[in-house]
């Protein structure tokens, strides 16, 4: 059974579909068993999810982390690999280990005594073969916090932007209404360059997309997918913040999306207000 590490179709990612081997799972003729964790992590210390030679990712301490505790090298696909400096509170991640060196409540101990604080697990099991993290998935849903007051918030700046401006809130709301159904989001996404040539479909059916306010000066933007494309949510939450400024009108956001031109967005809001919130599976979401 061989499960390799592949480009996912969420926010912050090369949606490129091709997957490459990069090692040996268990020792040969073992037997496996497919294992999923859900995880915890702050965003601020890591260059993003995927492994990279040279700087510290989640992850690559993930895997680090799993080849000690089970004694052989893992690759790992995850539901979502997010971009430098953005959250997960419930990333999901599956790989293929030696069925005889799996102990789930052990193994979650273990992880969590080597990746914490800023790698949390706070699940493990064993599921059957073809649960796959990335394909499995029927949905994604993100936050992005906005932080809407003159002053900065020193206790809240790692995990929100701040914005200084007076922001419309009905405003932004309205403009929410646009981006609900099937669009080619193209004026949102960095278009990836496939390995095969073919020009890659940036399609994404969008079925929430919310403003609810969080405090007296905070914000928070809810988004929901069955998948997402690189810097999307970033790019329509910068759109949305420009909506609020009132640089921009709500019923622009259909006319932009239909445009599927990426310079038509403008701001793309940062990395540390993103957090990808939970993945939905048949029967199952991660944050439950």
């Amino acid at each position: 059974m061989t499960l390799f590490e592949l480009d996912d179709l969420s926010d912050s990612v090369d949606p490129s579909g091709v997957s490459q081997p990069s090692g040996v799972l268990a020792p040969a003729g073992g037997r496996t068993c497919r294992v999923r964790l859900v995880l915890a992590y702050d965003g601020a210390g890591f260059h993003g999810f995927a492994a990279n030679a040279g700087v510290r990712t989640v992850g690559g301490v993930l895997a680090d982390a799993l080849t000690t505790v089970v004694g052989h090298r893992v690759d790992i696909t995850c539901a979502g690999r997010t971009d430098k400096g953005v959250h997960a509170r419930a990333q999901v991640v599956t790989f293929d280990a030696a069925l005889d060196r799996v102990d789930p409540e052990a193994m979650l101990k273990s992880l969590n005594s080597m990746c914490g604080p800023d790698i949390a697990v706070t699940d493990v099991a064993v599921v059957d073969d073809d649960f796959d993290a990335r394909f499995t998935a029927v949905a994604r849903r993100y936050r992005y916090r906005v932080v809407n007051r003159p002053a900065p918030d020193p206790f809240r700046d790692r995990y929100a932007w701040h914005v200084p401006d007076e922001l419309s809130w009905p405003a932004m709301t309205l403009a929410c209404d646009a981006l609900i159904g099937e669009h080619d989001f193209s004026s949102f996404c960095r278009r990836p360059k496939r390995s095969d040539g073919e020009e890659p479909s940036l399609v994404r059916r969008v079925v929430e997309a919310r403003w609810e306010r969080a405090d007296e000066d905070e914000l928070r933007f809810e988004i929901e997918a069955s998948s997402f494309c690189h810097q999307m949510v970033r790019s329509v939450v910068g759109l949305l913040v420009d909506v609020g400024r009132g640089r921009r009108h709500a019923g622009d956001v259909l006319s932009i999306i239909r445009a599927r031109d990426r310079s038509r967005t403008g701001n793309i809001a940062p990395p540390q207000g993103l957090t990808l919130w939970t993945v939905r599976y048949p029967g199952w979401n991660s944050a439950d």
